[in-house]
């Protein structure tokens, strides 16, 4: 069972992220066809056509590569100027410019005189940043609903005021996990009377919603009697606590202790009590997807600024001994087996809530991964050609400003040499993340 578990988490990562990646193809369609742009092609995959059905003038179909997706528009670069019969041109020989006029022939043979009203290059500059940005804005959509899905349907892990466990005797922040109780104080909850599944409603006047009310009543009341109001089995309970001051670590805002120098924890006198919360998903106010989304931007824009830095991480730990950094780059390998490995576990609190939970995320994850990513300024993702448009928009407000003739679209295919070259990057940096994947993958338990 658990293999047929592991192969369904797959299928449903793959499923999520061929959708994805379809929808992030008709973002680019859609405006362009409402533009009057002619496109020949919508494919998802690359390769060999493994079925394709034509409606109207595009066709449809699948690829047997399953790793992205593209549409064809007709004039992506601009046609030879007209010259004079015998004109030569300085760079005619160049290799570059070889190049660059061999995809401009290419692309002027696919279409007829009729047509270069219709061709991308003929877009003015906003249509073209419409067009170009259709795609990653489709993926910043989908990881937004899928946020909101997350965290107003589901609920997003956070530590209840519905107590978990009550501490019997009151032990050294540093204290060994099986260190004994013997010949230590009580507990000041285990003395109140403060039992496991109780609901902390109120301490020392103050309203409890979360957890983080509990801690901040708590740490305030060190050395002094407080009214502690629990619920047990439906009936309100007045009880008495007197939390002790006591030395206990200072946390960051992330939720991780803070450490010296040396590299030992922090800790501060502050009132302790000795419960625990019960972890749980909570759903969220839609108020706070904004600033998920935010975050998760953020942090995606980190990963892509210092992807060289974390592929040579992933190339030391895929040729050497050293371990995956958790929250580094995956392959595609790499995310298949995580989606099935949340979906075969058998963890002990790790319901079927959970790896809903944990597959929508990972897919919010990977739009946004594919939002951000496109958005880099190079050729070949939507960014190049996104530059592309702003510069020609402000060679030609330039050109207004001094009265001089339009300079005409940029001529991207000039970009071709630095294209190939970063295609051959990706290529090698896909080939990387699968080989560390199978040989040095990352595991969730």
């Amino acid at each position: 069972m658990s293999v047929l578990l592991f192969v369904l988490g797959i299928v449903l990562v793959a499923l999520g992220l061929g959708v994805s990646i379809a929808l992030h193809e008709l973002g680019h369609l859609l405006p362009a066809k409402r533009f009057g742009v002619k496109v020949t092609q919508y494919m998802i995959g690359f390769g060999p056509t493994v079925r394709s059905w034509r409606r109207g003038e595009t066709e449809y179909g699948l690829k047997a590569i399953p790793l992205g997706g593209y549409i064809r528009m007709i004039g992506m670069y601009p046609p030879h100027k007209g010259e004079p019969e015998g004109t030569v041109r300085e760079d005619s020989t160049g290799m570059f410019q070889q190049l660059a006029d061999e995809a401009k022939e290419y692309e002027s043979s696919q279409y007829g005189p009729e047509d270069a009203h219709r061709t991308f290059v003929a877009l003015s500059v906003p249509r073209k940043l419409v067009v170009m940005l259709g795609g990653p804005v489709m993926n910043l959509l989908i990881a937004t609903m899928l946020m909101t899905v997350l965290a107003c349907g589901i609920g997003m892990p956070e530590v209840t005021p519905r107590v978990q466990s009550v501490s019997q005797c009151v032990l050294p922040a540093d204290a060994a996990a099986d260190a004994s109780c013997a010949g230590e104080q009580e507990a000041p909850a285990m003395a109140a009377g403060i039992r496991p599944g109780d609901e902390i409603l109120r301490i020392d006047g103050a309203e409890i919603s979360t957890w983080d009310d509990v801690t901040t009543a708590v740490r305030a009341a060190g050395g002094r009697e407080i009214d502690v109001i629990v619920e047990r089995d439906g009936e309100r309970l007045d009880l008495t606590a007197t939390p002790i001051l006591d030395d206990r670590p200072v946390y960051a805002a992330d939720g991780s202790a803070e450490t010296d120098e040396n590299g030992d924890d922090v800790t501060e006198e502050v009132g302790f009590l000795g419960v625990s919360g019960t972890p749980a998903l909570v759903r969220q106010s839609p108020l706070k997807v904004p600033g998920m989304v935010g975050s998760a931007f953020v942090g995606t824009a980190k990963v892509v600024v210092t992807l060289p830095v974390r592929l040579y991480d992933v190339a030391v730990a895929a040729f050497g001994s050293g371990e995956r950094d958790p929250n580094g780059p995956v392959g595609v390998v790499g995310v298949s087996r995580l989606a099935g490995e949340i979906v075969a576990a058998d963890e002990p609190g790790f319901a079927l809530q959970q790896k809903v939970a944990s597959l929508i995320s990972m897919l919010a994850s990977l739009n946004m991964a594919l939002f951000v990513f496109n958005l880099v300024p190079l050729l070949p993702l939507d960014g190049g050609h996104v530059l592309g448009a702003l510069i020609e928009g402000v060679r030609r407000a330039f050109a207004r400003l001094r009265g001089r003739p339009d300079p005409g679209p940029v001529d991207m295919s000039r970009m071709l040499p630095l294209t190939n070259a970063v295609a051959l990057l990706f290529i090698g940096m896909t080939v990387l993340l699968i080989y560390a994947d199978v040989v040095n993958p990352i595991t969730l338990f």
